[in-house]
């Protein structure tokens, strides 16, 4: 028997944040984290939105911050 390997190429994914040289994410702006949120009000991991590690972990302690000042709820409601 021989075994074959799957090869999948994927697009290399830039963060958003290193190409537009964004210093602070800043949890007012709701523009900027909304379409990091999905629709069941999860945070979209950095494997999908192609984000580095630095700034994933801003762009969570900012998405925290917002909801916990009510701009950005927790849970879709049913």
């Amino acid at each position: 028997m021989t075994y074959t390997k799957k090869r999948s190429f994927f697009a290399q994914k830039i963060c958003r944040f290193c190409a537009e040289k964004v210093e602070v994410i800043d949890f007012y702006d709701i523009k900027l984290l909304k379409p990091l949120i999905s629709e069941r009000g999860k945070i979209i991991p950095s494997r999908i939105s192609g984000n580095c590690a630095k700034h994933q972990r801003r762009l969570t302690e900012a998405v925290k911050l917002a909801r916990n000042i009510a701009l950005l709820p927790f849970s879709v409601e049913r």
